[in-house]
């Protein structure tokens, strides 16, 4: 179980980092529109994002 927390986590961290390294001006252009953004508009994204997550994890298992 501990090992698979981690492998996730590695793998989050991978995917997370692939933006910022291959394209740092899209990134910085992403972040700051995510700034401006109000917060009904983040708790929506995170929740779809979430939803999606745990979809996936339901087809996988």
């Amino acid at each position: 179980m501990m090992q698979d927390l981690l492998v996730a986590t590695a793998l989050l961290l991978v995917f997370e980092g692939i933006m910022p390294f291959a394209k740092p001006a899209v990134s910085r252009k992403m972040a700051l529109l995510v700034a401006k953004m109000d917060d009904k508009s983040l708790r929506a994204g995170g929740f779809i994002s979430m939803m999606a997550g745990l979809l996936i994890l339901y087809f996988i298992k």
